[in-house]
């Protein structure tokens, strides 16, 4: 044992094996299980599912389509991924949903962030930890029990796999100047390539924030630019990720390039798109609630993080292999500063920082002895409080329940009471709270894994039958119309959706579907692209060409449908399902009501520019 690992206790490579199942296991649990049991969610992940399987079938794997239409928001990792289960044989029978093949690359990724994340542990373990293997399983739960990751990794979008591929490469960096080793230095930029592939360059700024504030803290610049090569190493990123952009931005020209880089990447650090307009302090509530139930142990070990950069020389002193939680702290830092200061903020921006707070909370809790740490020993208090208070939130769940408004869940209420699954929630957290508790009270080991094993029962128990009974209430009735828009639907019928826009009902049809809203607008923009949108699988024809259909499926929702510029169409009504009808409209009719709006001064929108358009 060398003098760096004097007080540390090194895992056995078999001891590190059944951690390393222990860990897949609840890894296989907790997110493949039942993972296609359900339907997409509207209205981001219908996008993604469908762009990946247009690849799959049409064959064009360069440029993601939907609907007809490029999709240049993400980079193309996450299609291909998509893609190519889409491609296996056989899906229609074991993929009836088409659900399974659109997440696995999310569920995919944060298995491998919980591997990695005790792999890591097992290797570099907590000088004084005498059970290296229970932290590196704590810590892999740690991370997927947080309730970003939980829902993230069960949604067909690109977040998780960013947050997987990022902090592979992360841990990758730490790990080689750890060991001081460059055997495998190459390793991290490969990885941090894949990340550049799924989100674009934001994946490099998180780097370079992570390792500038690590070598600050570190004192050692010169020992992390001498084992990191960073110069070479974002050759090989670049080698490995720039094709794909060179390739489209020659294919697709300049409606890429604004775009991707314009809009998606510089126009969202710049500015607010997609009214998601927040305050700067937004990112704290959702630090807050992306680690419930223990996030007093984030925030002290984030405290003691902060107050290393004050440590002068010290933490050069500390073995490289211990810093492990100073590397974390500073990775959930650089993505607090980065979003912070970015002027579009979304909840899911957080998840890159869920796997270093995972390893934050469960190095601050590794401690044999609370007695000598009076704050830990509050952080602990204050986090079974908090999860008792989460309990009790679920025990009055019949006070609070029937407050929940969905124009688009009118039965979710009454059916959630009927369920009795809020009630299982409830029994899970106050388990653990009282596992927790007397951990606490007898000062033994295993106190963050008694608290985490009834949450993983919650998450089989109650969480997925929630989101099992979500589907049928809120996505089951798109699916039921889109069935009857295939059945029904004449040749060269176009279809349309108006009001409540699903992009599902294009994904389940796969056929070109025509979104509009509500407006008076809207019912004059669907008359004349009936006549003149021209996009992949779709050309408008005017109602007098000989070609034209003389009627036009329509979906709309009913509050839309009340509106009166959508009465007196006399639509034959083919279908009801939830809040949603199927009308067959008279495209004359329709054109008549357009003729009578534009008369009074509705103008055309729907050829204005819009970035996102679908």
């Amino acid at each position: 044992m060398t003098a760096d690992r004097l007080q540390t206790i090194e895992p056995s490579p078999q001891v590190r094996r059944r951690g390393l199942w222990c860990i897949l296991v609840l890894a296989v649990v907790i997110f493949i299980w039942q993972l296609g049991s359900t339907g997409l969610v509207d209205e981001t992940p219908p996008l993604f599912a469908a762009s990946g399987r247009a690849m799959a079938e049409t064959g064009d794997w360069l440029t993601p389509r939907v609907n007809g239409l490029p999709r240049f928001d993400k980079p193309p990792l996450v299609y291909w991924l998509m893609g190519l289960t889409y491609s296996l044989p056989g899906s229609a029978s074991w993929d009836p949903l088409g659900t399974w093949a659109a997440r696995l690359p999310s569920a995919l990724a944060s298995m491998a962030s919980m591997l990695m994340l005790g792999d890591t542990l097992l290797r570099y373990p907590l000088a004084g930890d005498a059970h290296p293997r229970r932290t590196a399983v704590a810590a892999a739960l740690a991370f997927a029990l947080s309730p970003l990751v939980l829902i993230w990794s069960r949604t067909a979008v690109s977040d998780a796999l960013l947050s997987g591929t990022l902090s592979l490469s992360l841990l990758c960096q730490w790990r080689c100047y750890a060991s001081g080793s460059t055997r495998r230095w190459w390793l991290a930029w490969v990885l941090l390539a894949l990340a550049v592939l799924t989100k674009g360059p934001v994946a490099v700024v998180l780097t370079g924030i992570t390792l500038s504030l690590y070598a600050l803290i570190r004192r050692d610049l010169s020992g992390l630019w001498r084992l990191l090569r960073p110069i070479p190493g974002l050759l090989i990123t670049a080698a490995l990720s720039l094709p794909w952009y060179v390739a489209e931005l020659v294919v697709e020209g300049q409606p890429f390039w604004d775009s991707f880089f314009g809009y998606h990447n510089l126009q969202r650090l710049t500015s607010v798109v997609n009214d998601h307009l927040q305050p700067w302090w937004f990112f704290g509530p959702v630090l807050v609630v992306g680690s419930l139930p223990f996030t007093p142990l984030l925030l002290l070990g984030l405290a003691r993080c902060l107050g290393a950069f004050r440590g002068g020389g010290s933490r050069l002193q500390m073995p490289a292999a211990q810093s492990l939680r100073d590397f974390a702290g500073c990775w959930v830092l650089s993505v607090l500063i980065l979003f912070t200061l970015a002027a579009t903020k979304l909840p899911s921006y957080w998840l890159p920082a869920t796997p270093a707070a995972a390893l934050v909370i469960a190095l601050t809790a590794q401690a044999p002895s609370l007695r000598k740490r009076p704050l830990l020993l509050w952080m602990w208090f204050f986090t079974l409080m908090l999860t008792a208070v989460l309990a009790a939130g679920l025990w009055v769940s019949p006070l609070w329940i029937p407050l929940i408004q969905d124009p688009e869940m009118p039965t979710l209420p009454a059916e959630l009471l009927a369920s009795g699954l809020v009630l299982r929630a409830a029994v899970c957290f106050t388990v653990a709270a009282l596992l927790g508790l007397i951990t606490l009270l007898r000062t033994t080991d295993g106190r963050l894994l008694a608290v985490q094993g009834p949450l993983v029962v919650f998450q089989l128990v109650a969480l997925l039958p929630m989101i099992e009974l979500g589907d049928r209430v809120r996505q089951r009735p798109v699916r039921q119309v889109a069935g009857t828009v295939v059945s029904q639907r004449r040749p060269g019928e176009p279809v349309a959706m108006i009001g409540v826009l699903k992009p599902s009902l294009h994904f389940y049809t796969r056929q070109v579907v025509l979104y509009e809203g509500k407006s008076k607008s809207a019912l004059v923009n669907l008359a004349d692209r009936l006549s003149h949108e021209q996009r992949q699988g779709f050309q408008g024809i005017p109602l007098n060409d000989p070609n034209s259909s003389d009627t036009v499926l329509v979906v709309i929702d009913e509050r839309t449908a009340d509106r009166d510029h959508w009465q007196g169409l006399a639509p034959e009504i083919l279908s009801r399902s939830g809040i949603y009808s199927l009308w067959r409209v008279d495209r004359s009719r329709l054109e008549q009501r357009s003729a009578a709006l534009r008369a009074r001064g509705v103008d055309l929108t729907w050829r204005d520019p819009r970035p996102e358009r679908y």
